[in-house]
């Protein structure tokens, strides 16, 4: 039998309205439309929604950034993508970027294998 999600399926969501600090691991895909303070690391999908408010050092697998506003570093193994209404500040470490047009970054950024 196998147990594997579908590649859209969450395996936890932080909605709006909740607040977490502290660290954060997982496996599968997770995303977040809350407050989140800490660190974040998972070597598979980390999706951060509309109204998020992270405050973060993030390592994962793939970084989506679908808007919120998000403070600190993102390291990401496969790829980082931000989409508008994004507001990103720190530093973007990953193989591929993409950057949708009227995204607010503010740092560098270093296309290149971790």
């Amino acid at each position: 039998m196998d147990l594997a999600l579908p590649a859209n399926e969450l395996t936890a969501l932080l909605g709006r309205g909740t607040r977490f600090e502290g660290k954060l691991t997982f496996e599968g895909r997770v995303r977040i439309d809350g407050a989140f303070k800490g660190e974040i690391s998972s070597e598979e999908i980390l999706v951060i929604g509309e109204g998020a408010e992270i405050e973060a050092e993030i390592q994962a697998g793939t970084v989506i950034v679908r808007g919120g506003v998000v403070t600190g570093n993102i390291r990401a193994s496969h790829g980082i993508e931000l989409y508008v209404p994004a507001r990103v500040t720190g530093n973007l470490h990953a193989p591929e970027v993409f950057l949708d047009k009227g995204v607010q970054f503010t740092g560098e950024c270093k296309i290149a294998p971790l």
